[in-house]
């Protein structure tokens, strides 16, 4: 397993269906719960080294189900609870356009992702994007990330599915745990 890697290393992280279940339009801090062994994926990846940033599609706001305050919400109380084990999240994007409007980082759009590497100072080709939908694959690839690896949560296992045999090369794993792992041991094979 990889001890350390370099502090311009990161991976970009989508929301819902990867690191909480998917409750469709999730506006309340209350309702938030984080996939089984989420958490402690994270830790490993930030004990490696890697620096951890969220990525998220929350057009319930443009379509006004919720604000950008009630999501603000929501990921603060995600913080505190990643937090309390340990793990930070170095940055966190929020596109808040419904999907026919005008935006500047929604998925898969890489915006958020360049962003993130000259906010951070990041190399994004030692970086990953890991997501549940299809649109996450896309953002990685768009941004030149290291791998893209959709995990079977959430929307994942109905895009392996409806994507079989077209993954363009995309790590596909079972959930947010095993993306880590898999992760920690690029490159060693």
């Amino acid at each position: 397993m990889i001890l350390s890697v370099a502090s311009t290393a990161a991976v970009f992280l989508d929301r819902d269906g990867t690191l909480i279940v998917d409750k469709s339009y999730l506006s309340k801090p209350e309702e938030v719960e984080f996939i089984p062994g989420t958490i402690e994926a994270l830790g490993k990846l930030v004990s490696a080294g890697f620096r951890l940033v969220m990525v998220t599609n929350q057009s319930g706001i443009g379509r006004g189900y919720f604000t950008l305050e009630d999501v603000e919400r929501v990921h603060a109380h995600m913080a505190v609870e990643v937090m309390l084990r340990g793990v930070v999240f170095a940055a966190i994007y929020v596109a808040p356009e419904a999907p026919d409007q005008p935006s500047y980082g929604r998925k898969p759009s890489p915006q958020f992702l360049f962003d993130a590497r000259d906010q951070l100072g990041l190399d994004l080709n030692h970086c990953y994007m890991v997501g549940d939908k299809w649109l996450d694959l896309e953002t990685g690839w768009n941004a030149g990330t290291r791998r893209s690896l959709l995990v079977r949560t959430g929307h994942g296992r109905q895009v392996e599915t409806d994507r079989s045999g077209n993954l363009r090369g995309a790590v596909v794993v079972d959930d947010m745990a095993a993306a880590a792992e898999w992760i920690l041991t690029d490159g060693l094979e």
